[in-house]
């Protein structure tokens, strides 16, 4: 064990969902001390029969912390968290580093980090990729970037965390830009994925020997082999949902459109995660797009009524 890890330090984890309680209880099995924070009360407790500390707000999580982890979903609620109503920035010590694990774009994650670090305190762009389980297992990839002093600082909680930490640059942001190339491309592999697998039903291919030899095959993607068993299980359950892609595309279209930079593959792909979202299916898992699919062509999938 390093010794960064071996130093017991005071962490503050703020979003218990199913990517930030994996975290927590990393953090607290490689010995910090954790305390978590969540806007449901149940995943507190659920946290705090599992052995960490709990806390109504992120201003009294951060009490005397050496690191706040913030887990939360986008750049809103990242502001929110650091400088909204019980804030973390009313809390956290001088010297102390926010890691921001939100995907965000990345003139927002400079702009906050530039607000926080001129009250003394370190901000850290680090958003995440691996799912909840790699959370919970430590083997989450970190694509950071920040100052030496955040990196120093954030090092315990990063080694407890991460299977592969990336340093990409000594500024925020950079991390930020990482993490949308990656969302690019997971969110055009899904779509891509789910058309593929409706299409094949429409023709009349059995899904399942479909995804046997596609997985065995050139066209295979992480996300096809990932995903598509949720269609073939006919389980929607929102490992990560539909709704995170409208965001992550539209941030896309966003950088695209200011750097004035086309990216039509991308946004068609945003355009199948907004129809799916329409139907009705904005939470559902993300390989929604298939039943998406389905339904405007008739196809049966398995779990179809």
């Amino acid at each position: 064990m390093s010794a960064s890890i071996s130093q017991n330090q005071r962490i503050a984890v703020i979003g218990l969902g199913s990517m930030g309680f994996g975290m927590a209880t990393s953090l607290k099995r490689a010995g910090h001390a954790v305390t978590g924070c969540d806007v449901s009360a149940e995943a507190v407790a659920r946290f705090v029969k599992d052995g960490g500390a709990g806390a109504k707000t992120p201003a009294e999580a951060a009490k005397g912390a050496d690191i706040v982890v913030s887990v939360v979903v986008n750049a809103a609620q990242t502001e929110a968290i650091l400088f909204g109503k019980d804030g973390v920035a009313e809390t956290m010590p001088e010297g102390s580093v926010f890691v921001s694990s939100a995907t965000m774009d990345p003139d927002v994650a400079r702009r906050l980090a530039k607000q926080l670090e001129t009250t003394g305190r370190h901000y850290l762009d680090a958003p995440i990729s691996g799912g909840a389980q790699r959370a919970a297992q430590s083997e989450l990839t970190i694509l950071a970037s920040g100052s030496p002093a955040a990196f120093a600082k954030a090092r315990p909680a990063l080694d407890a965390m991460a299977a592969k930490l990336y340093e990409l640059g000594d500024a925020a942001g950079q991390g930020a830009a990482f993490k949308m190339i990656n969302q690019l491309l997971a969110g055009v592999h899904i779509a891509a994925a789910s058309e593929a697998i409706a299409f094949a039903a429409k023709q009349g291919l059995d899904i399942r020997k479909v995804y046997e030899v596609i997985t065995a095959s050139a066209g295979n993607s992480w996300m096809f082999e990932n995903r598509m068993l949720h269609v073939l299980d006919g389980d929607y359950t929102p490992r990560s949902a539909v709704e995170i892609f409208v965001k992550d595309l539209g941030i896309i279209q966003d950088m695209a459109r200011s750097a004035r930079f086309p990216v039509p593959v991308s946004a068609a792909a945003l355009q199948m995660f907004l129809m799916t979202s329409a139907a009705g299916m904005g939470r559902d898992d993300d390989a929604s797009v298939a039943r998406m699919y389905a339904q405007v062509t008739g196809v049966k999938l398995p779990g179809d009524k």
